[in-house]
């Protein structure tokens, strides 16, 4: 497992849901990249309503239907391991919002294999 804390680097990724890698949805193929290259860890965040580059509002009221909702990465780790990945990024986002921010990790800790919840 890798320690983590103190000083850190945020690294976000911001894509459509339904934006794909090879048929797979580009940020499931994020997440398994940055298993795959040794990262702390990383989270997929689905929105409920966003507009980008190309000025769409997408939303998932009611009477809109919910197409193409924003999808945020979010990877955070040493600086030296944020930016070692930012290359392996460059092939899978091609429409998006790649954003780096600096953080403190105050705790970062796992459960153990058996483990539940409290």
């Amino acid at each position: 497992m890798t320690r983590l804390t103190g000083a850190a680097l945020r690294l976000t990724v911001l894509v459509g849901e339904n934006d794909t890698w090879h048929h797979r949805p580009l940020y499931s193929e994020i997440v398994h990249r940055a298993h795959a290259a040794g990262l702390a860890g990383a989270s997929v965040f689905r929105g409920i309503e966003g507009f980008g580059a190309s000025s769409l509002i997408h939303t998932s009221r009611l009477l809109s239907l919910s197409e193409d909702l924003p999808v945020a990465i979010v990877i955070v780790d040493t600086e030296e391991r944020i930016r070692a990945f930012l290359p392996r990024l460059d092939e899978l986002v091609t429409e998006g919002l790649v954003t780096l921010d600096p953080c403190e990790v105050i705790r970062y800790t796992s459960r153990t294999a058996g483990e539940t919840p409290a």
